[in-house]
């Protein structure tokens, strides 16, 4: 007589017409880059096949699941553009499917309700961590025939001396020994189903072929494969993702970089940008190629190509990264992202025009949104001391004649002519003729009051004739004053 536990070995090819992946977080906390990964390798493997990509919401854990987490889940995903194809389906609105096949494997004899309580089940725990054996379930209530009313929870009859093994796409064979598993809590009733059994119902009810997850659900594997046999279901094809690590290489956390995918965007960094990023998170393509827009990763992605170690997360290659998508916006482009993100009170420059124009000059400058802060605050005038002025081969006075024949120069410049462009023609031939340094040195700092900032071409061009000549006469006032001071 065939054993209740007999099951198939696991099919070369999934018998399915047409490739179905899912992302399905738990909204418990908020999106963070890991899941944004996994949603990421789902999306691409889904395009790259003509498949659905399906999105789940695994709320099944009332006590901390929230509406909140979920907004901002399903936020995150459409600004990354990871549009889904189905759902979100929530689980918490699937509680008779479940059910029904729970009380299926209760009927089989394939699962039972377990009285053990949790310090029961402590003590069984600490007795075989002191004799050096596996902490698993022991079967204490496996022959009892517990009733319901005294269930604590309902488990899984798992297999003894048997072995399960996958083949992993990105792994190859991987197999593990039952008598390491233990019978299996798979619901706390018949309308609580916890995570291994919920999410094998839900594979099979939406018909996945295949489940792209990190590899922290590898051992969650085997024990997804027996309840679907149990229940005579055929295990999707899976593919396990290496961990996002640190540049020290242990596993990332806050003090690597963030991990909230809002506080990614909140600091300014592009969509586009943040998807090319996470792609080579253990991805890359077979020319090796750095910087991609969605559509080229879809046309490159090949997840046989995903690496089985770890994949570091270097924030400098990301901020490389995102200021060349950057330099690729338009000041006015720039200008609508900072004013979504932080607000045109503190955006603004003067006027909407100005923003604009010194967006256009300063994106060269900056790696994220949030260097707009820095970049604007280089316009303004800053208190100085008038030693600044004077160049290391100069001084005090011959840096006054100099900014005197700039203003002199200023002065004669139209206002409608006060360009960038103009400014520069018109007195870059005194300062070729008596020394670039000598000349745009004091000239600069007048402008700005600092020792690096934006040219003065630039500064000028931005805040006007009128504020230009301002500036230049304060400076020229501090190198004629009694002294340096500021």
């Amino acid at each position: 007589m065939r054993s209740p536990y007999h099951y198939l070995s696991m099919p070369d090819n999934h018998s399915t017409d047409t490739v179905r992946v899912r992302i399905a977080p738990s909204p418990t906390g908020f999106l963070h880059i890991g899941t944004a990964r996994t949603a990421l390798f789902n999306w691409l493997f889904a395009k790259k096949m003509g498949g659905k990509f399906i999105f789940r919401i695994e709320d099944t854990d009332l006590e901390r699941s929230e509406k909140r987490f979920e907004d901002d889940i399903i936020e995150g995903l459409r600004w990354l553009g990871l549009q889904w194809d189905e759902g979100p389906y929530r689980q918490s609105e699937r509680l008779d499917i479940y059910e029904r096949s729970l009380r299926e494997l209760l009927d089989k004899g394939l699962a039972y309700y377990c009285e053990c309580t949790k310090e029961k089940l402590d003590q069984d725990r600490q007795a075989q961590q002191q004799e050096g054996k596996a902490p698993i379930y022991p079967g204490t209530c496996r022959d009892k025939n517990v009733p319901a009313e005294r269930g604590q929870v309902i488990r899984f009859r798992v297999p003894e001396h048997e072995t399960i093994s996958f083949d992993d796409m990105i792994r190859g064979t991987i197999s593990f020994e039952t008598g390491l598993i233990g019978d299996l809590a798979i619901a706390k009733n018949l309308r609580t189903p916890l995570y291994n059994f919920a999410v094998v119902v839900d594979d099979h009810e939406m018909r996945m072929s295949h489940v792209i997850r990190g590899e922290d659900h590898i051992a969650n594997t085997p024990k997804q494969i027996l309840i679907a046999r149990a229940l005579g279901f055929t295990p999707p094809v899976y593919a396990h993702l290496p961990l996002i690590l640190g540049t020290d290489r242990s596993k990332m956390s806050k003090r690597h970089a963030a991990t909230s995918l809002n506080e990614y965007r909140m600091q300014g960094y592009l969509p586009a940008a943040l998807v090319n990023f996470i792609a080579l998170l253990g991805w890359h393509p077979l020319d090796d190629k750095e910087k991609m827009p969605a559509a080229e990763i879809i046309e490159k992605f090949d997840i046989n190509r995903v690496q089985k170690g770890g994949a570091v997360f270097d924030v400098q290659k990301l901020n490389w990264l995102n200021a060349e998508y950057i330099k690729e916006k338009t000041g006015a482009d720039l200008f609508a992202m900072l004013i979504a993100l932080y607000g045109e009170e503190k955006v603004v420059f003067h006027d909407a025009p100005t923003t604009v124009r010194l967006l256009e000059i300063g994106k060269m400058r900056m790696e994220r949104l949030s260097d707009y802060e820095a970049l604007r605050d280089s316009f303004l005038p800053h208190t100085y001391d008038g030693a600044l002025l004077v160049g290391k081969k100069s001084t005090r006075e011959a840096a006054a004649v100099h900014l005197s024949k700039c203003q002199e120069i200023i002065r004669g410049v139209l206002v409608h002519e006060f360009t960038q462009e103009n400014l520069e023609a018109m007195l870059m031939p005194y300062a070729n003729n008596e020394g670039r340094a000598a000349v745009l040195w004091p000239l600069r700092v007048a402008l700005t009051g600092q020792e690096r900032s934006p040219g003065p071409f630039e500064v000028m061009g931005i805040v006007g004739k009128d504020e230009s000549l301002r500036r230049i006469a304060e400076g020229i006032e501090k190198l004629n004053g009694p002294s340096s001071a500021a």
